[in-house]
């Protein structure tokens, strides 16, 4: 009897522990509108190109790459959704594979990095024409 109790334990465990340890992950083929638009490390830095960091629906474009995305995974966080791009990259005349995260905070303010020990908090640059990506 002792062994059915702990077979049926177990057998609990195995139906109920995939389910708990699954996160609702959502694949989308370009980055959201709300994170359209040009982005610098501060106000002040959005006059200077070389820090401006442009964000399209497939493009992510700074001074050092100019990509192509993908597709982008949308994950729930705690303060809301978590994006992780997948680009292709031309950087220095040559073809790169290339991941960033993308968390905003709000519609003005996004941390963006290769991983969450390196992320970079970034503001939004008032639009400066019809053409802001590069």
């Amino acid at each position: 009897m002792e062994i059915m109790r702990v077979i049926g334990v177990l057998a609990m465990v195995a139906v109920l522990f995939p389910q708990a340890a699954t996160a609702d992950v959502k694949r989308h083929t370009s980055i959201p509108e709300s994170l359209w638009g040009s982005w610098a490390p501060s106000a002040e830095s959005c006059n200077n190109d070389k820090l401006i960091i442009a964000l399209a629906a497939k493009r992510y474009v700074s001074s050092e790459a100019n990509c192509t995305v993908d597709w982008v995974s949308e994950t729930p966080g705690a303060q809301g959704a978590i994006y992780s791009a997948h680009l292709q990259c031309a950087q220095r005349a040559r073809k790169t594979i290339s991941d960033i995260v993308l968390r905003p905070t709000d519609s003005n303010q996004l941390s963006m990095g290769a991983d969450f020990s390196s992320l970079k908090t970034f503001q939004r640059c008032p639009a400066r024409g019809p053409d802001t990506i590069r």
